[in-house]
């Protein structure tokens, strides 16, 4: 089930006269400013405002207008935009809005003023992916009652210059938000490993992106081992049987960058032995959206086709269940990268997923061009408590910082309404995880929950690079690899409520959007 058919019917138009629409959307901090062919707007929106004075502020209202053959306007207003801690997410929250009360009005048909804003970048851009949120369907829900699968009849984009391009950049942006929805919010028996795996399968059906699926366990046991460990309780049950998936797309012409992405994909967290207790477990379906993007950026990748850019990309879906064969606290295990690693806390399975694949992806790295290395996860709870629950945070070793990687993607980030905080490795995430004793080299984690731990977001990037062998690709290696370490256990979204899709636009106008397309369909 391909992610691009479930994007709405896009219409796009320069007539905001047009019939086809049965309302008309308007994001904006004031009217006064409106485009020339929108000026007939003007007056509706304000008399009323003067009116009413909430809808100059934050409430979303509609207004009769008899100029309209819908006869109404939906006006959003964004509030103010130039304080200092104002953004561009201004209009894609007013979007968001702006679409569910023209759904409430009764629209099927609204059409949505796509327009630019002098205060920043991308206003059109990041105004129409917040309405698209809004017009987003589980996939449960369009499984089981078809009839309801789309919200819309049709969307109408009012956009006045350049729209081809633009409408093909939101459509691939929003065909990838839509995967990543459908597996990261999806319940842990809808997108347990196996069909997880089928559905990448169908998605990527017919693409030009490469999917290779292991799931033989004795082949996983010889080539994840930490990995495998996670899954031990899990592995007599055939619907939670684990799943590395791996991706690739290659980008017409020369290859210049070489992207290499490992997503955590546990499927359903229970924090295994060291269990989620007093209703902390709620929830832990979402612990797979570190998955869920890597599979939602290619499916953006598939449908916009970036020239000179290779991805490689892996899925981790394992499921940390309970039971006798679960593994425990004390355990000493052997990472692919030859690394003991002591267990002190199964709950800290995210990392344990990643770093024998993140070990796979640094052996392949020698043979790529321009190799940049990224986990993705939604690993902890402390980057929350640091940054709020709506900022990615990415944690880089020594040549991404030197190559300028985090700081291109939080200039994407705050440029496409994505953002990113950008956090340090210290000496002191890495002494924390040496080992303790002779027994072992690496200390997975401590007993207590990252939100109680001093630096408990950043420390996992020190394990990651410790227990794959990374550690020997540093700034003082002849043969540097940068390597970033992205949680995004806020920024994935909340719960309840729907995933965002987070950071698939950042990485995408870091790495792709500013090349040439394919002019292969």
């Amino acid at each position: 089930m391909a992610g691009r058919g479930l994007l709405p019917k896009l219409v796009v138009t320069t007539n905001i006269n047009d019939p086809q629409f049965d309302g008309v959307i308007i994001v904006r901090d004031t009217a006064e400013d409106l485009p020339a062919s929108l000026k007939p707007l003007q007056e509706p929106i304000s008399a009323y405002t003067k009116l009413d004075n909430a809808a100059g502020k934050n409430e979303v209202v509609v207004i009769p207008a008899s100029t309209l053959p819908s006869g109404r306007i939906i006006y959003a207003p964004t509030g103010p935009l130039t304080r200092d801690y104002d953004d561009v997410r201004r209009f894609q929250d007013a979007a968001n809005k702006g679409v569910k009360r023209a759904l409430s009005a009764g629209c099927r048909s609204p059409l949505l003023a796509v327009l630019g804003h002098k205060q920043f970048t991308l206003t059109a851009r990041v105004t129409a992916l917040g309405a698209f949120h809004a017009l987003y369907t589980p996939i449960e829900v369009r499984e089981a009652k078809p009839d309801k699968a789309s919200k819309v009849e049709k969307l109408g984009l009012f956009i006045e210059s350049d729209s081809e391009n633009e409408v093909a950049i939101l459509s691939a942006l929003e065909s990838g938000r839509i995967v990543y929805r459908d597996i990261g919010g999806s319940d842990p028996e809808r997108m347990a490993a196996p069909a997880v795996a089928e559905y990448v399968q169908n998605i990527f059906k017919d693409t030009c992106i490469k999917v290779d699926i292991i799931s033989d366990l004795s082949n996983l046991e010889k080539e994840f081992p930490l990995l495998v460990a996670v899954n031990r309780a899990a592995k007599s049950v055939a619907r939670h049987a684990p799943r590395v998936i791996f991706l690739e797309y290659v980008g017409e012409g020369p290859i210049d960058t070489t992207l290499m992405l490992v997503g955590k994909g546990i499927t359903y967290d229970t924090g295994g032995a060291d269990i989620k207790h007093g209703g902390a477990m709620v929830g832990m379906h979402r612990d797979k959206c570190g998955a869920a993007f890597v599979a939602g950026f290619f499916q953006f990748l598939s449908v916009y086709r970036p020239k000179g850019l290779k991805v490689i990309g892996s899925m981790s879906m394992v499921r940390n269940s309970i039971g006798s064969e679960a593994y425990v606290s004390d355990e000493l295990i052997v990472s692919r990268a030859g690394v003991r690693v002591r267990i002190g806390n199964t709950d800290a399975e995210g990392r344990m997923v990643m770093a024998d694949v993140l070990c796979r992806m640094k052996e392949k790295a020698a043979d790529e061009v321009n190799p940049i290395l990224f986990t993705i996860a939604t690993l902890t709870g402390h980057v929350i408590r640091a940054y709020g629950p709506e900022y990615t945070a990415i944690v880089s070793n020594g040549p991404a910082r030197k190559s300028g990687v985090p700081q291109k993607l939080y200039d994407a980030g705050d440029m496409s309404g994505d953002p990113f905080e950008i956090s340090t490795l210290r000496r002191e995430d890495f002494e924390f995880h040496k080992g303790k004793s002779e027994y072992e080299d690496v200390i997975q984690s401590n007993s207590q929950p990252s939100s109680m731990t001093s630096r408990g977001h950043q420390s996992p990037a020190a394990f990651l690079i410790m227990a794959s062998g990374l550690d020997k690709h540093g700034g003082d290696s002849d043969k540097p690899l940068p390597y970033s370490h992205v949680d995004i256990a806020g920024s994935s979204g909340p719960f309840p409520g729907i995933p965002t899709g987070s950071p698939i636009v950042a990485m995408a106008h870091a790495f792709a959007l500013k090349r040439e397309r394919s002019s292969t369909n």
